[in-house]
């Protein structure tokens, strides 16, 4: 449903154990290397054990992958099976015919299956059984499992068993019972859910197999997966995908913290509160105790009345040494600007006389706080829309669907100017003032030390370090696709979007464009591919050959006509 929406190929955040999809996080390499050791070695059992959701039948499943070439697996998903069945099941998985007479009696499918050991010791294979699920087996099971063990030649073991299971299997192992099989187990490792930074690490890394370009989740959002999840990766699975689903809903490229809760309490069935709730709490309850303290003490019957004060003394004197001034509000940037202030040059605050001026880094301040009236949605896409020279209506269907019946498309992402000056397009910064309250203002211009910004009617210059303190990199910006669905394009693919980015990348390298569009290849081979890559290094993109949205924007405004709006002026200052 939301995959085209987000430019993904396919789901990423599936539940099933997909080995495309494994995240090989220290633990998981740990695990994967326990298993592919109990392959290479002989003797004994080798455990691994992990809660439920934490990813132990995916590392399986890449073991199954990266298994030797003289290694023959037998592998039991479901072990809830009597130990005839048990044994019939090991004979089924690795090929060996069982005759009538044997299907009914243990000790014939033993014999069958210790003959069958040694040809293939003989042959220089190995014999493995992989129990998935093992905490399941019944204890007469895990007998047989254990007799299964003593299948040897003088100086190995013939039968290699891997058991894999809930903490439970650990404690069914270290029954009384069963310690001569706990005795038999080499190896033993239990898989931890994922940290913080591996959580991240995760989420971004599924997104990149199923086609994602830029990064869906905001770092707050996958701070918030990580502690709803507690770092299980099934969970994170199913958090992830319904937040994809309700930005879908919302017609929001970008996931936030507040979608992850939402997302997480339709999973849960109940609602969860931000983390810095209890904190909060906690503070107010700790203030509100304070100043109940300091009450007391101001008013509390022991203290002698008319003691001097020296505290209370100064205050009076010092008001009286502070200046007086009128109480009306203080002249607006707009009161002062004019029609005769020149473009480009920011609007003079006035201060009172004998007034120290303010610092230029409250400049941008200044002026959210005089045109905080001209910093909302409708005003900056206003602006934006004039800049592409298309219309906006106000009080009409999202900004970005009105774009898009124009031929443009949003771009919603969290960067920095670097990012900005590459795609060089004009875009909407997302503001937050000193006391909290957002603005959108449009950035016209950019140069290595300045911004031109558009507020309301307001255009103004201020500097870069100025206007950083307010932005935190959240900005929307409009481009135009050569094609009317953006979608990722990488090798194998053809057809005509892939035509437009090998005659752009031939124009943009000074290659000779033939004037026929069917002389052009629409095919993505590899020529492409390579050309695709030299584009991204020179404009500094990830370089993958794959030409997603990002490669397709920047492209697109290098082979862009002469009268498209930029952002990136070589001086802008003093013009």
């Amino acid at each position: 449903m939301y995959l085209s929406f987000f430019g993904l190929n396919e789901k990423p955040f599936a539940i099933t154990p997909d080995p495309r999809y494994l995240y090989l996080s220290e633990r998981h390499a740990e695990a994967l290397a326990h298993l592919l050791y109990g392959i290479n070695e002989a003797g004994g059992f080798v455990q691994l054990t992990g809660e439920v959701g934490t990813g132990k039948t995916t590392v399986v499943r890449s073991l199954l992958a990266q298994t030797p070439k003289n290694a023959e697996i037998a592998l039991i998903l479901n072990p809830r099976m009597t130990a005839l069945e048990f044994l019939l099941t090991i004979c089924e998985e690795v090929g060996i015919g069982v005759p009538d007479y044997a299907i009914g009696s243990c000790k014939d499918l033993v014999d069958i299956l210790n003959q069958y050991l040694l040809r293939a010791h003989a042959a220089g294979r190995r014999v493995v059984v992989v129990v998935d699920e093992a905490q399941n087996l019944a204890p007469d099971v895990l007998e047989q499992v254990r007799l299964l063990t003593n299948l040897e030649t003088n100086t190995q073991k013939l039968l290699q068993i891997i058991l894999i299971g809930q903490p439970e299997l650990r404690e069914l192992l270290g029954s009384h019972e069963l310690r001569q099989l706990a005795q038999r187990v080499t190896g033993r490792y239990h898989l931890h859910p994922l940290s913080n930074e591996e959580t991240a690490a995760y989420v971004r890394h599924r997104l990149r197999v199923a086609g994602a370009t830029s990064d869906v989740f905001t770092g707050p959002a996958l701070r918030e997966v990580y502690r709803l999840s507690v770092g299980v990766p099934r969970v994170i699975n199913i958090i992830c995908d319904r937040a994809l689903l309700g930005a879908y809903s919302m017609d929001r490229h970008r996931v936030t913290a507040n979608l992850v809760r939402n997302a997480a309490s339709e999973v849960f069935g109940r609602r969860f509160t931000p983390y810095w709730m209890p904190w909060a709490a906690s503070a107010a309850t700790a203030v509100v105790i304070v100043l109940a303290l300091v009450a007391v003490w101001e008013f509390a019957p022991w203290r002698v009345q008319g003691a001097p004060s020296g505290g209370m003394s100064s205050i009076p004197e010092a008001s009286a040494a502070t200046p007086a001034h009128k109480t009306g509000s203080p002249p607006t940037a707009s009161s002062t600007t004019g029609s005769h202030a020149p473009r480009g040059q920011t609007a003079a605050i006035p201060v009172n006389a004998g007034h120290v001026p303010a610092p230029a880094a409250q400049k941008m301040g200044a002026l959210l706080a005089a045109h905080a009236g001209d910093t909302g949605t409708d005003s900056a896409f206003e602006a934006l829309f004039k800049v592409w020279g298309i219309q906006y209506v106000r009080g009409g269907v999202d900004p970005c669907t009105q774009a898009s019946k124009q031929g443009l498309e949003c771009l919603v992402q969290r960067g920095s100017f670097g990012q900005l000056r590459v795609y060089n397009r004009p875009a909407i910064l997302m503001l937050n003032d000193d006391a909290g309250a957002a603005h959108q203002i449009v950035l016209e211009g950019l140069d290595d030390e300045h911004a031109r910004l558009q507020i309301g009617a307001l255009r103004t210059e201020v500097g870069i370090g100025d206007l950083s303190r307010y932005w935190l990199g959240d900005f929307v910006m409009l481009w135009r696709p050569a094609t009317a669905q953006v979608k990722l394009l990488s090798q194998g693919m053809r057809g005509g979007d892939v035509r437009w980015l090998r005659e752009s990348l031939e124009r943009v390298q000074g290659a000779h464009v033939p004037p026929d569009d069917d002389a052009v290849s629409d095919v993505y081979d590899a020529d492409l591919s390579n050309l695709v890559r030299k584009f991204q290094r020179e404009h500094r993109l990830t370089v993958d050959g794959i030409a997603g949205v990002q490669t397709q924007i920047v492209l697109a405004t290098a082979v862009a006509p002469s009268d498209s709006p930029l952002l990136y002026v070589a001086n802008t200052h003093g013009t």
